[in-house]
């Protein structure tokens, strides 16, 4: 298979260097430890979305906070807010696609809970009202951003920015915080 090689010799390079870079976000990545575990202990709940393989990755995250990551646990409240399709396709029916994790976070959503974003360009509409519906009812929130961040960056009161103009890299980079978080949490709660 011509070219084969050096593909994967540059997306291992690339993925690498990716998340390399992460060092530079340990305060950010520390910050959002700190709110999921406030909330968890606070007997309060974790909504996530994304759109697209973001979608996958939230799915992802609240199944291993649900059921376990490491070691055997209690389950902790994660809500993932793309995986239920007829209310995803009658908000979106309804209210426009835009409007699909905002008018889940107008349901689930309270004071004290953590809304948890995931958007690799940093543009999705439905993600920034999911924050600005989060905002008004004044949740906690995480944004895991790429490239520059978007019209999403600085809505969130921690933005984790993967600074790449490669979604496969970004989204690399996105699981392995997703999955250093889950080894903080189950850590830091197991401890207390």
């Amino acid at each position: 298979m011509p070219g084969f090689p050096s593909i994967l010799d540059q997306a291992i390079s690339g993925s690498i260097e990716t998340l390399q870079l992460l060092k530079q976000i340990e305060a950010q990545v520390a910050k959002a430890s700190d709110l999921i575990e406030q909330c968890l202990r606070a007997g309060n709940k974790l909504l996530i979305c994304g759109n697209g393989g973001s979608a996958s990755d939230a799915a992802h995250f609240a199944t291993e906070l649900v059921v376990r990551f490491a070691g055997d646990r209690r389950a902790y409240p994660a809500i993932c807010l793309t995986c239920d399709g007829g209310l995803l396709t009658a908000a979106g029916n309804d209210y426009g696609f835009d409007e699909i994790f905002a008018r889940q976070v107008a349901a689930f959503g309270f004071e004290g809970d953590v809304l948890i974003v995931l958007t690799t360009s940093g543009k999705s509409k439905n993600v920034r009202r999911a924050l600005e519906e989060a905002k008004s009812r004044k949740l906690k929130m995480i944004a895991f951003l790429g490239r520059d961040g978007g019209s999403t960056i600085g809505l969130a009161d921690v933005d984790l920015l993967v600074r790449s103009d490669s979604t496969a890299r970004i989204q690399e980079a996105h699981q392995l915080l997703l999955h250093v978080l889950c080894e903080t949490i189950e850590s830091r709660l197991a401890q207390k």
